[in-house]
């Protein structure tokens, strides 16, 4: 399966429009999805009030599974095997099952990327991340996964549990597992009934929250409250992790990186550190969408991606660093905390891509990012694209009446007075993600001409 980064798919008509009504927006969705008569909070179950509180058709989750590792038939080394499915799928087709069976055998493998490198362990700190699944049909999954120590005496190796779902809210998702891990410290047959009222709720509309009444023995009835964020494009984002790896100027160097979509790879100990910043960076290429391949964790089995001449955004474990550093024309960041260095391998360009005046701007931007960490940042990349190009709705025209629309590309960014934009714009409107942007405004244009709104 190819792995690519997803994204709630938004497009917008005029970034520049999009920025200056953003505020209003902002507030405008908080009218709508709030009723005026009550405070935002828990969904009440009624007729009338489930079209704003509910998203249309959305639930929480697929399926969870339980991957374990088991010794192989000789006893020399582990392996990853799926011991628990909930719920199970009954009725399905041949070729159905069979795909179905092809993506869970996928699973285990980004479960435990580490392949058959495995001990038991007495001692293991939990931890969370994520990864997105490409079917051949085009439809995309995310899988998020919490890696534990199941209960017991004595040394075992970890357990993985893994939920799949179409929905991308990784915040939503973390504070799920750490209900599950809750109750896998009890029994494991305390995680199914919370799984399954989990299931049969709906999912919330952005802003709002739903509650799952779980029982707990000892500590009786407990209800759990999930909320959604108001401003739903972020929900899989946290841009913090980034920040706390890179400093403010690395962060532009990768994203200048991205912008141009060159091959880059991210190296760390942590799962965890490696999903969250692979999908903070692709946030930063917003209205854009990253088009290529992005694998953030790269199983060991897989390592070969690296090789790939294509663009990509990987993840890849740091013991790993050695079948990666003989590659060039890459960018190779260091994420981990004992790094000597930040970019182990660059092209050398990466601080010359951004136009000077532009990059000093979103410095100062990010600098006021303390209390509202995901808004700042990405208030502050988005603005580089508003300011660099934000006028290409005017230099898409007609061809004839009602005809599709055609981008003059030439027109575009002849009209960028800074030299070092220009030069810029230039590069960037070669990329695909530029192009496939633009191919779906000319789509949109057909009608009005120039000047007409």
């Amino acid at each position: 399966h190819n792995l690519q980064y997803m994204r709630t798919e938004t497009h917008v008509q005029d970034i520049s429009i999009f920025f200056d009504m953003f505020v209003f927006l902002h507030f405008c969705v908080e009218v709508k999805d709030v009723e005026p008569t009550e405070p935002l909070g828990p969904v009440v179950a009624d007729n009338a009030s489930r079209q704003h509180r509910y998203a249309s058709g959305q639930y929480f989750f697929e399926y969870l599974v339980v991957v374990s590792l088991k010794k192989t038939k000789d006893g020399s080394s582990y392996e990853p095997q799926i011991t628990y499915q909930f719920p199970k799928r009954d009725g399905m087709a041949k070729f159905q099952k069979e795909e179905e069976e092809k993506t869970l055998k996928a699973l285990t493998l980004f479960c435990f990327p580490e392949g058959i490198n495995w001990a038991p362990l007495t001692e293991y700190h939990s931890e969370t991340f994520s990864f997105v699944l490409t079917e051949v049909d085009g439809s995309r999954r995310n899988g998020y996964c919490r890696r534990l120590l199941p209960g017991g005496k004595g040394a075992r190796p970890p357990e993985a549990y893994c939920i799949i779902s179409t929905l991308a809210c990784f915040g939503l998702f973390s504070k799920i597992f750490d209900e599950v891990e809750k109750r896998r410290q009890i029994s494991m047959a305390m995680i199914y009934p919370f799984m399954q009222k989990l299931r049969e709720a709906p999912f919330p509309a952005p802003g709002n929250t739903v509650e799952i009444k779980s029982f707990i023995p000892e500590s009786g009835t407990e209800i759990i409250s999930l909320t959604r964020p108001l401003d739903s494009w972020l929900e899989h984002v946290n841009f913090a992790t980034l920040f706390d790896c890179l400093t403010d100027a690395e962060v532009l160097l990768v994203f200048a990186s991205a912008i141009l979509e060159r091959r880059i790879v991210f190296i760390a100990d942590e799962l965890g550190t490696l999903s969250q910043v692979i999908h903070a960076v692709a946030a930063l290429l917003y209205p854009f969408t990253w088009q290529h391949t992005l694998i953030s964790i790269v199983p060991e089995i897989l390592i070969d991606v690296v090789m790939a001449p294509t663009p990509y955004l990987l993840g890849v474990q740091k013991r790993l660093l050695d079948q990666v550093t003989d590659q060039s024309d890459l960018l190779l960041v260091d994420l981990s905390e004992d790094k000597k260095e930040t970019f182990i391998v660059s092209i050398g360009d990466e601080s010359s891509i951004l136009p000077p005046k532009l990059q000093t701007e979103i410095l100062e931007e990010l600098s006021n990012r303390q209390k509202e960490m995901n808004r700042v940042v990405s208030e502050a990349f988005l603005h580089f694209f508003v300011k660099t190009v934000g006028h290409y709705s005017s230099y898409v025209r007609c061809s004839r009446a009602g005809g599709q629309g055609v981008f003059e590309k030439r027109s575009f960014y002849k009209a960028i007075d800074s030299k070092t934009t220009r030069h810029f714009v230039k590069k960037f409107i070669q990329t695909q993600m530029f192009d496939l942007f633009i191919q779906e405004v000319e789509q949109q244009q057909a009608g009005p001409q120039q000047g007409e709104d």
